[in-house]
This record gives structure tokens, sequence and C-alpha cells, in this order.
């Protein structure tokens, strides 16, 4: 075990020091030539840092320890959820691959990012548009999409991809899906995109997460949000092959229904403007 941590260390020390190497243009779908393989050491993006599978077996261990002690240490979420989600960002790349929506997004690879964001046209929106509802979820949670970490251990570069887009499309999800940031909200969205996604950290998240609940807000998670969010999280289209940045002027009932989530059962944000119709 102790070599394990020493190791555990050395990779989250090495990661520490390639952050300088973040940018905007990380994983814009740029491929870089030989030439630019002594620049970067082999790495397939800016930001990835190539492990072996014992490595990535080690790192896996010791964040999901770190996460299962504080599942607020975001950056040991990030690590597990790379190290262990392969075989389901394949499956998750293949789906939009075949979405005409999802497939112009892995093209394009657009960012959601502050730098990306039109804060100004957003607020002019009206209420219960998109856009609009967005932006009041970061307001009112004063949260901000430039907090998601850059990835670092997948080792595909349009994999890679496909876990930024599903670390930038979280925000969003609490919108589409009217859930606040409390540990209550956060499970209920971590079962939704179990459902969707299959990725083995949102599995765990939704499994350990219930551990944390008061037993009020466990028997509403068991008897009412859970059994909703595993319904429609798996009947949903897929949540990462919508354009969402040409979106922002879409009434969110139609965005909704046009994916195919029902109203939750219950209003967990009654201090907020709730857009679900009543039919």
């Amino acid at each position: 075990m102790r070599g394990l941590s020493g190791a555990f260390l050395r990779f989250f020390k090495t990661s520490r020091r390639c952050h300088c190497l973040r940018s905007y243009g990380v994983l814009t779908g740029q491929q870089y030539t030989s030439s630019d393989s002594k620049q970067y050491d082999g790495r397939l993006y800016p930001s990835h840092i190539p492990t072996s599978s014992v490595q990535k077996a080690v790192l896996a261990l010791g964040s999901g320890v770190a996460a299962l002690k504080n599942p607020y240490r975001h950056d040991m979420v990030a690590v597990l959820g790379e190290t262990t989600g392969q075989q389901a960002l394949i499956k998750l790349r293949d789906r939009m691959r075949k979405d005409p929506e999802g497939y112009t997004i892995l093209i394009e690879r657009p960012r959601i990012r502050l730098s990306t964001l039109d804060l100004t046209r957003m607020s002019a929106l009206p209420d219960g548009t998109f856009g609009r509802e967005y932006l009041r979820f970061l307001e009112e949670n004063k949260v901000t999409p430039d907090t998601r970490a850059d990835v670092k251990f997948v080792d595909d570069e349009e994999l890679a991809y496909v876990m930024q887009r599903y670390r930038e499309v979280h925000d969003l999800l609490h919108t589409l899906l009217s859930m606040p940031t409390n540990m209550l909200g956060e499970v209920v969205v971590k079962l939704f995109e179990a459902a969707q996604t299959g990725l083995p950290m949102c599995v765990l998240g939704a499994t350990l997460g219930p551990l944390r609940l008061s037993v009020s807000r466990l028997q509403l998670l068991v008897l009412s949000l859970g059994p909703w969010a595993l319904r429609n999280g798996s009947r949903a289209r897929c949540v990462l092959s919508i354009f969402y940045e040409r979106r922002w002027e879409q009434n969110l009932d139609e965005l909704r229904h046009e994916l195919n989530i029902e109203p939750p059962p219950v209003d967990l944000i009654p201090s907020s403007k709730n857009t679900f119709s009543n039919s």
C-alpha cells in the first residue's frame, strides 16, 4: 500500500506540474504532428499525461479512496472518471457519431467556458428559455463552467474530448433536471448520468452518495426522485449529442420534451422559477 500511495502522489504532483499546459485551445480537435512530439513529449493533447494500465490502476485506487473520504474533491473524482471510463467513453462516442447533432459536436469540438458564453445576450433572454435558466443556475449557485478540470489520463484524443464534454454539460443537466447543487440534487443528477453514460464514476457516486443523506432525504430519493432519475436517464436522448450553444433561445420545457425528460416528481428549487409545464 505504501508503494501504491507513493506512486499516486508522484502522479498527482506530475498533474500539477502539467497544469501550465492548459489553455482554452485544449481538445479543440487539432491533431499534433510528429514535429510537435518533442514539445509535448508524446502527448495526444496539451494536458495529456500518458500512463500505463498499471499506473491507471494506481491512480484509480488512490483517487477512489480520496473521493470516498471527500466527495467534494473534484480533482480526485475527475481522475477516477478518466482512469476507469474507457469502455463507457467508447460507447458514448459511438452514440454521438450516430446522431447528426452529436457528430457535428465531435467535428467542431465546442467548449462551454465563460470565454465562449455571451453572458449579456443570455441575461437578456426571456425567463423560461434554456440560456436564461442556465445563467440563473450559475448565478444562484455561484458556480462557473471554468472550474471543470481539463482531461489528462484518457489515452485517445477524441475520447478525451467526450469526457471533457461530459464535464462541461454537467451544470446544464442540473438546469434540465431542475436539481440544486446540494447533496440530494447531486445524487439525483449522478443517477441520471449513470443511466445515461454508464461511466463507473457516475455509478459509484450514485451508489455511495445516498449514504451522506439524512433519513428524510434518503426516503425522498428512494421512493421518488431516484426511480425518476434512472427512468429518464435510460430513456432520454444522449445528452452529449445536443449542441446546447445553439439552443440558448429555445424554451426549456420544449428542450426537455425533445430530450424525452419528464418533469421531476418533486420541486427542489421552490425559490426559483420552475418552468416545467403541468401538462
